[in-house]
């Protein structure tokens, strides 16, 4: 047997699997930024090393869901990935793309409306959604989102955007959709609110890091613990 078909017998059950469709925002990037889909893998990847073995977890804001089988490959055996969007085209779609992900289910929810019920995890994250949160509706938004802890103790909540000192090379279309960004001591002012403890990190593309905070591209919060809620004004 040469090398040409040794290759081949090692590479048939790959050849023979069917091709998978990515999402919109993938598609775009893919034709339009493909560098980027690299930070985004990246970013996954540092959720999913931080919440390995973990049983019962969720994104907010999940998309069309590129990176997320990085997530849920870490899971514990027989853990779930509860992934909540407000848009239900792209659950919709992403059923269909990704039917082998059984440990995956696609909830459509609007986190800035009500908390969502029978779901209990002990770790939430956030991947670039923070930033597109309207910031009069923040609070509401983190307290539905804390309701879905199973105990306090084990509460985990990761949350990464675009650092506020970076905006001025932001792209036309991230400056007119991110109304909400963050530096770090904003951040972790945000999470202070929720959560004993708070870890700050940096990522310039695909290297996370503690290094001067004002000259990293992207951020990361972990708040760990969730404090007592207190009552909103009004309430």
């Amino acid at each position: 047997m040469d090398i040409k078909e040794r290759n081949y017998k090692e590479m048939k059950s790959a050849f023979e699997t069917e091709g998978l469709n990515q999402g919109p925002w993938t598609s775009w990037s893919m034709m339009h930024d493909a560098r980027h889909m690299a930070f985004v893998l990246s970013r996954y990847k540092f959720v999913a090393k931080m919440l390995e073995g973990r049983k019962r977890v969720m994104e907010v804001g999940s998309g069309d869901a590129f990176g997320l089988p990085i997530v849920a490959q870490n899971l514990c055996e027989g853990g779930v990935l509860y992934a909540v969007d407000w848009e239900s085209e792209f659950l919709d779609d992403n059923r269909k793309r990704l039917p082998f992900l059984n440990n995956v289910k696609f909830i459509h929810h609007d986190m800035n409306e009500k908390a969502l019920k029978d779901v209990n995890v002990s770790a939430i994250y956030l991947i670039d959604v923070i930033e597109h949160v309207d910031p009069v509706k923040e609070d509401v938004f983190m307290r539905n989102m804390v309701a879905s802890y199973e105990n306090k103790e084990d509460a985990v909540m990761i949350i990464g955007t675009p650092n506020q000192t970076a905006a001025e090379y932001a792209s036309v279309q991230s400056k007119a959709v991110h109304i909400n960004l963050k530096g770090q001591d904003s951040l972790k002012a945000l999470l202070r609110k929720y959560f004993h403890n708070t870890f700050l990190f940096g990522m310039n593309d695909e290297v996370v890091h503690t290094g001067f905070a004002p000259m990293c591209h992207y951020i990361w919060g972990i708040g760990a613990g969730l404090k007592e809620q207190q009552p909103l004004t009004g309430e």
